[in-house]
């Protein structure tokens, strides 16, 4: 009986694994809703006392995301002043959607990164997260990959779909 190889361990595959860089800390969302007259109109005296008296201290170190829950027209300087009173205590703050805050930080964060250490390697972008990794991290993820690297496939490396192969000129 012969022995069984395991192929992919002794493989040159190199794995990019985007849940290594996501970012801990608690995500929380401010929804400007709840400060409005019925939900939907912003009175300002009103809206200025809720804003001072809200215990801005419940984000401290937290990535933050300012929504409006309701289809409310609002002016801009609500989001802005919501953003003036939580920034000294938040890690960082946007408005928008949670993955929108994961599109944000990706982006701060991917293009920092070496990937020389991948320059002529077959590489796998590592799929089926258990973290919210936002698909625009592996888009960006695999621009940046693509001039190092001599392969690129997205999966595992037991089921990998290729994505990018470079042409030897």
């Amino acid at each position: 009986m012969s022995e069984i190889i395991n192929k992919v361990a002794n493989s040159q595959l190199v794995v990019f694994d985007l849940e290594d860089y996501y970012p801990a800390g608690i995500r929380k969302e401010i929804d400007i809703a709840q400060w409005l007259f019925e939900g939907f109109i912003l009175k300002e005296k009103d809206f200025r006392a809720y804003l001072k008296a809200h215990d801005w201290s419940q984000y401290q170190s937290c990535y933050v995301v300012i929504i409006c829950s309701t289809d409310a027209t609002m002016p801009t300087w609500a989001s802005v002043l919501v953003a003036v009173n939580v920034t000294p205590f938040a890690k960082k703050v946007i408005s928008g959607s949670l993955e929108d805050l994961e599109t944000s930080l990706y982006t701060n964060i991917l293009p920092n990164l070496d990937y020389s250490v991948y320059k002529d390697k077959p590489v796998i972008l590592k799929g089926c997260s258990k973290k919210p990794v936002p698909l625009s991290a592996y888009v960006l993820a695999v621009q940046l990959l693509q001039p190092f690297a001599k392969s690129i496939m997205y999966g595992e490396a037991c089921s990998a779909v290729p994505l990018f192969k470079r042409v030897n000129k």
